[in-house]
């Protein structure tokens, strides 16, 4: 309370620079977040700043009460949050600070207020996609079945929800037909905001009928319709996120961009997170990131309408999936697996969209392509290599 009691009384002692003290160590701290592992840093330099600008007023502020409870202030405040008397302070410049609900500007402010260059902050990118295949926070590759609902996301300021349903009668591979987004309330820059997509409905705004939150003028959160119906992007840029979301075919891919700080902070019961953890070992249809391996033939008994009987062999899979994406790295051989899998050619495009995702996206490029190692039961090798064993047998995919 004691910051602001000199709304009133400091007009009366224009000699006295307390108020302008008050003012920069408000402005030092408005951006920061209690939530944040480097709050305690951040709001000791403002304190240490604070106690330099009363210090250097302590004669022309000699009678003033604001003045007087200010210092009192700073040294309670300073015990409560364990603060050392020497350290580094806080700017002389707290205009630099820039808007709470920007966060790639935080970094930005912190380094200003500071006096010395600190790191950008770390990104992480999660995806999933196809039959279906997941990429980690740890860029880890996995493909899994995980029927129902599953949390790829869940932590102190965003949850993400998939569903998956079978894509192949009497086979448990699924592909995802259902997405829940969930942006928590976050100070001033936006309220709970839901957004969902289910198959064949990718709306451009969440479930409320808003296509933003927060005040529109800063539009801190927003969604953009890239491709009606087909390709939307949601801009969180209070907590520097980015959804990509997609329709292919009859099901949806997802992809996020997310700063590590913000991805660690969950409670011990949201432990269960796909894009932290990756799918339970139970739920795994691969080998250690390895694909079974499909091998030529034709795959699937006739289907219904949306998956017709398949005519991919390993050989015309290959080149199917070729035509889309030239380096064979791991999105490259979870196509060919999707098209044996299901004979859907609508994986195709899901498998070259992921990738696309993953260069917007990831914020590293040497680790945009992930390589699996050969290995004899795996979908890792060449497959010219298979076609001129002459090799002819049925694929055996997400098993019974």
């Amino acid at each position: 309370c004691f910051l602001f009691l000199c709304l009133g009384d400091c007009q009366l002692h224009t000699s006295c620079g307390i108020q302008k003290c008050t003012t920069d160590f408000v402005s030092f701290t408005s951006h920061l977040n209690m939530a944040l592992e480097d709050f305690d840093l951040e709001f000791c330099k403002a304190l240490r700043a604070y106690s330099a600008c009363t210090y250097r007023n302590s004669k022309v502020c000699r009678g003033n009460l604001v003045y007087h409870s200010a210092v009192l202030g700073i040294g309670d405040l300073m015990t409560q949050r364990n603060c050392t008397k020497d350290g580094p302070t806080s700017s002389t410049n707290p205009e630099m600070t820039q808007d709470p609900c920007n966060y790639s500007g935080h970094t930005e402010a912190r380094e200003h207020q500071g006096g010395k260059k600190t790191l950008p902050p770390a990104y992480l990118f999660c995806g999933l996609f196809g039959d279906p295949h997941l990429r980690t926070f740890k860029d880890h590759f996995q493909t899994c079945k995980v029927e129902g609902a599953w949390p790829l996301v869940d932590n102190n300021y965003l949850s993400v929800q998939v569903t998956n349903v079978p894509v192949v009668p009497g086979s448990s591979a699924t592909a995802t037909n259902k997405i829940t987004i969930i942006f928590k309330p976050y100070q001033d820059c936006t309220d709970q905001k839901v957004y969902q997509a289910v198959a064949d409905d990718l709306p451009a705004a969440f479930v409320d009928g808003t296509t933003g939150g927060g005040d529109g003028n800063t539009r801190s959160l927003h969604i953009v319709e890239k491709v009606s119906g087909k390709y939307i992007e949601m801009h969180a840029r209070y907590i520097g996120t980015t959804v990509h979301v997609r329709q292919l075919g009859h099901y949806l891919t997802l992809a996020i961009r997310m700063p590590q700080e913000l991805v660690v902070a969950y409670e011990e019961s949201q432990d269960l997170q796909l894009c932290v953890n990756g799918c339970p070992l139970s739920e795994r249809i691969d080998d250690g990131g390895h694909l079974p391996l499909p091998v030529m033939g034709k795959l699937l008994p006739q289907g219904d309408a949306d998956h017709p009987q398949s005519l991919y062999t390993l050989e015309t899979a290959t080149t199917k999936c070729h035509e889309e994406m030239k380096v064979k790295d791991i999105y490259f051989y979870s196509c060919v697996f999707d098209l044996l899998t299901t004979g859907d050619a609508n994986f195709t495009a899901a498998a070259h969209s992921a990738l696309q995702d993953v260069e917007a996206l990831h914020p590293r490029k040497e680790h945009w392509h992930i390589f699996p190692r050969s290995r004899g039961d795996a979908l890792g090798r060449d497959s010219k290599f298979f076609v001129s064993l002459g090799l002819v047998c049925l694929i055996l995919v997400a098993f019974l």
